[in-house]
């Protein structure tokens, strides 16, 4: 299958080759194509990003995990919570679900190459989630001020 070049992998190359600002002939390409390609990008971030999968991924990656193991590293998750989207990586082929022949019998998880994949890019939304925590806190916090409102 050949790999389509498309124009936000040039603006990234090219971003990456330059320490430049994009310009407003960049930036309207770059939406074009992200609204072109919509209907096949939307169910895929549908998918992988909710609430809990760069999370469960992120603990699986170096290692393959067992139900409880995966639930202590994410804290506030709950059983049911991480039953279901561990289901539905494995149904995204982004986990595999391996029975143990052990007394009980353990179940491990395991992520796969395709979910593998998305180390870096989920390496670098968490980067900038670190990076950038403190701007939307106090933009959230200027907005209550000046709104009046309760924050969520």
């Amino acid at each position: 299958m050949a790999l389509r070049y498309t124009p936000y992998i040039w603006y990234q190359e090219r971003t990456l080759m330059s320490l430049d600002m994009p310009n407003d002939t960049d930036l309207e390409l770059l939406a074009q194509c992200a609204l072109a390609d919509m209907a096949r990008v939307r169910p895929v971030l549908d998918k992988i990003a909710d609430k809990w999968t760069i999370m469960i991924l992120s603990v699986l990656c170096p290692k393959p995990a067992r139900f409880n193991a995966i639930k202590r590293r994410l804290d506030g998750i709950t059983h049911k919570a991480l039953a279901d989207a561990l289901k539905r990586l494995e149904r995204n082929g982004l986990v595999t679900r391996t029975v143990l022949p052990t007394a009980p019998i353990g179940v491990e998880y395991a992520i796969t190459p395709l979910g593998h994949s998305l180390r870096a890019p989920f390496e670098a939304l968490c980067a900038w989630a670190l990076t950038h925590g403190d701007a939307i806190r106090e933009a959230n916090a200027a907005q209550d001020r000046t709104k009046g409102s309760v924050p969520e």
